[in-house]
Protein backbone atom coordinates (compact mmCIF):
# COMPACT_ATOMS: atom_id res chain seq x y z
CA UNK A 1 0.00 0.00 0.00
CA UNK A 2 1.17 3.50 -0.72
CA UNK A 3 0.29 6.87 1.17
CA UNK A 4 1.04 9.63 -0.20
CA UNK A 5 0.44 13.32 1.60
CA UNK A 6 0.64 16.42 0.09
CA UNK A 7 0.61 19.14 2.43
CA UNK A 8 -0.75 22.78 0.60
CA UNK A 9 1.51 25.54 1.88
CA UNK A 10 3.57 24.08 4.49
CA UNK A 11 6.24 21.75 5.13
CA UNK A 12 4.62 18.31 7.10
CA UNK A 13 6.87 17.59 10.02
CA UNK A 14 8.63 14.15 10.31
CA UNK A 15 6.02 13.52 13.36
CA UNK A 16 2.95 14.32 11.42
CA UNK A 17 4.17 12.29 8.92
CA UNK A 18 4.96 9.10 10.85
CA UNK A 19 1.41 9.87 12.43
CA UNK A 20 -0.91 9.66 9.12
CA UNK A 21 1.49 6.84 8.18
CA UNK A 22 0.38 4.99 11.26
CA UNK A 23 -3.39 5.53 10.60
CA UNK A 24 -2.83 4.42 6.83
CA UNK A 25 -2.06 1.18 7.83
CA UNK A 26 -4.90 0.96 10.11
CA UNK A 27 -7.00 1.03 7.43
CA UNK A 28 -5.19 -1.74 5.33
CA UNK A 29 -5.57 -4.17 7.96
CA UNK A 30 -9.49 -3.78 7.23
CA UNK A 31 -9.29 -4.26 3.86
CA UNK A 32 -6.39 -5.24 2.11
CA UNK A 33 -7.11 -4.61 -1.27
CA UNK A 34 -6.49 -0.93 -1.07
CA UNK A 35 -3.67 0.40 -3.34
CA UNK A 36 -3.37 4.22 -2.54
CA UNK A 37 -4.08 6.63 0.16
CA UNK A 38 -4.01 9.91 -0.63
CA UNK A 39 -3.96 12.65 2.52
CA UNK A 40 -4.36 16.14 1.26
CA UNK A 41 -3.93 18.59 4.37
CA UNK A 42 -4.46 22.78 4.43
CA UNK A 43 -4.67 25.42 6.54
CA UNK A 44 -8.70 26.65 6.04
CA UNK A 45 -8.81 30.81 5.80
CA UNK A 46 -9.31 32.90 8.09
CA UNK A 47 -6.92 31.87 10.70
CA UNK A 48 -8.62 30.72 13.05
CA UNK A 49 -9.39 27.36 15.78
CA UNK A 50 -10.75 24.33 13.40
CA UNK A 51 -9.16 25.53 10.32
CA UNK A 52 -6.64 22.56 9.89
CA UNK A 53 -8.42 20.34 6.94
CA UNK A 54 -7.53 16.49 6.25
CA UNK A 55 -8.79 14.97 2.84
CA UNK A 56 -8.11 11.78 2.52
CA UNK A 57 -8.68 9.09 -0.65
CA UNK A 58 -8.64 5.80 -0.44
CA UNK A 59 -8.22 3.95 -4.32
CA UNK A 60 -9.20 0.72 -4.45
CA UNK A 61 -9.41 -1.31 -7.15
CA UNK A 62 -12.56 -3.63 -6.06
CA UNK A 63 -14.48 -0.64 -6.27
CA UNK A 64 -14.97 2.82 -6.29
CA UNK A 65 -12.39 5.77 -4.37
CA UNK A 66 -13.50 6.34 -0.87
CA UNK A 67 -13.42 10.08 0.62
CA UNK A 68 -13.47 11.55 3.62
CA UNK A 69 -12.82 14.94 4.73
CA UNK A 70 -12.71 16.91 7.79
CA UNK A 71 -11.97 19.71 9.65
CA UNK A 72 -10.49 20.26 13.26
CA UNK A 73 -8.16 22.14 15.78
CA UNK A 74 -5.09 20.11 14.90
CA UNK A 75 -4.27 17.97 12.08
CA UNK A 76 -3.70 14.99 13.92
CA UNK A 77 -7.69 15.21 14.99
CA UNK A 78 -8.65 16.22 11.38
CA UNK A 79 -6.77 13.29 10.33
CA UNK A 80 -7.92 10.92 12.98
CA UNK A 81 -11.73 12.21 11.79
CA UNK A 82 -11.14 11.10 8.38
CA UNK A 83 -9.43 7.78 8.93
CA UNK A 84 -12.66 6.93 11.14
CA UNK A 85 -15.07 8.06 8.52
CA UNK A 86 -13.34 6.34 5.79
CA UNK A 87 -13.27 3.02 7.95
CA UNK A 88 -16.58 3.41 8.57
CA UNK A 89 -17.04 3.53 4.52
CA UNK A 90 -15.18 0.62 4.69
CA UNK A 91 -17.04 -1.35 6.61
CA UNK A 92 -20.21 -0.76 4.99
CA UNK A 93 -19.07 -1.56 1.37
CA UNK A 94 -17.79 -4.74 3.16
CA UNK A 95 -21.32 -5.43 4.19
CA UNK A 96 -22.80 -4.52 1.11
CA UNK A 97 -20.57 -7.01 -0.98
CA UNK A 98 -21.70 -9.82 1.83
CA UNK A 99 -25.24 -9.51 0.73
Amino acid sequence: MEVRIQAIHFDASEKLVAFINKKADRLARHNTAISVVDVTLKVVKPETAMNKEAIIKVSNPAHEDLVASKVADTFEEAVDLAIEAIDKQLAKKKDQQRK
